[in-house]
């Protein structure tokens, strides 16, 4: 029954999590406020904030699980992808914690942690299943054939769905992060109030920057026209006063659209290889709209459909504790000259 304690640090969240015989006993995350002010994250502050909440972060996560870090048997961390530094915070802090007491270091993959996030809570999928990850800077569809073995068969060429949905929310004068908030007015506004062109795709891939593309183009024409112009008819007031008006109405527009082209590769995914178990993970699986979508196309295709917790979706540590877990009982621990890596192949 490992008792493990798992430390997620990819992005902007410091996050830990302790977990037992695979059982999420505690899992916090801190949050760094400070990127709102920049609209986007800011890779320095994100690694000087992590500094600054990992031990804290930690403390928390084993009082709150009841655990001592000397009965911990394993400390997992994210290792790619990533911010660099970000990375570093975590790698650092679990290497120290392994070499202070001899147990067993072990490295996660953030994206296959997103897909066997699946896995922390009843009911769980049966294995091969599918898995849709989303998030800001992924947009895959993996098919799990076990804990151990992943492999992914159709990815995005170009931008990531969560980039597309808070670029639309920067275009629209919303706060960083975007994407919650489109979500939020979308259940206010007619899905069907404008009609923004589909993606043209090879095979099971995606494809988001023609999209953000028609968007800003839209809005700069406020809403007379998708494509470009020499010489926009719209001034600044005017596409102000547009975007107020119709602001429901449009974010559940690109809302719709997003969905409806993530669900329909989906079904080709489902289709080509047979699967009707079938997931959402990453940060955008929390979004409305998806997980309604998805679960009207379980009842349509005649899928078994699973979405995580809410607060198993965004970037968290109980994800790296149920991937760590696995792992251990594999007896795939990592070496103290492991590094982290901003990018890597699963």
């Amino acid at each position: 029954m490992p008792l493990i304690l798992a430390i997620e640090s990819s992005c902007d969240e410091t996050a830990a999590a302790i977990s037992k015989n695979g059982n999420i006993l505690s899992n916090v995350i801190a949050t760094q406020a400070i990127h709102q002010q920049y609209g986007g994250v800011v890779p320095e502050l994100a690694s000087r904030a992590h500094m600054q909440h990992i031990v804290p972060v930690v403390a928390d996560a084993c009082h709150k699980a009841g655990v001592e870090l000397k009965e911990v048997d394993a400390f997992a961390f994210t290792q790619s992808p990533g911010l660099i530094g970000a990375l570093m915070v975590g790698a650092q802090f679990a290497k120290s914690l392994a070499m202070a007491t001899g147990k067993p270091l072990i490295a996660v993959h953030h994206m296959q942690a997103h897909v066997l996030a699946n896995l922390i809570e009843e009911p769980r999928p049966a294995f091969p299943f599918l898995c849709l990850t989303v998030s800001g800077g992924h947009t895959q569809i993996v098919v799990c054939h076990s804990p151990y073995h992943m492999e992914v068969i159709g990815e995005t060429i170009d931008d990531a769905v969560g980039e597309a949905f808070d670029k639309t929310a920067k275009l629209l004068g919303l706060p960083y992060p975007g994407g919650p908030l489109i979500d939020r007015h979308a259940q206010n506004g007619n899905p069907k109030a404008f009609q923004f062109p589909e993606p043209k795709t090879d095979g099971l891939n995606f494809s988001f920057s023609g999209i953000k593309t028609a968007v800003l183009y839209f809005l700069s024409n406020a809403g007379k026209s998708y494509t470009f112009k020499e010489q926009f008819t719209a001034t600044e007031e005017e596409k102000a006063a547009f975007i107020e008006q119709h602001l429901a109405d449009i974010c559940a527009s690109v809302q719709h659209r997003l969905v409806h082209y993530l669900i329909k590769q989906l079904k080709k995914a489902a289709d080509q290889t047979g699967i009707r178990e079938i997931c959402i993970a990453g940060g955008v699986s929390a979004n409305s709209g998806l997980r309604k979508a998805l679960q009207d196309a379980g009842a349509s295709y005649g899928w078994n459909t699973y979405t995580p917790a809410f607060q198993y979706c965004t970037d968290n540590a109980a994800m790296i504790a149920i991937t760590a877990h696995y792992k251990y009982i594999a007896g795939d621990f990592a070496g103290m000259d492991i590094t982290p890596a901003a990018r890597s192949q699963w």
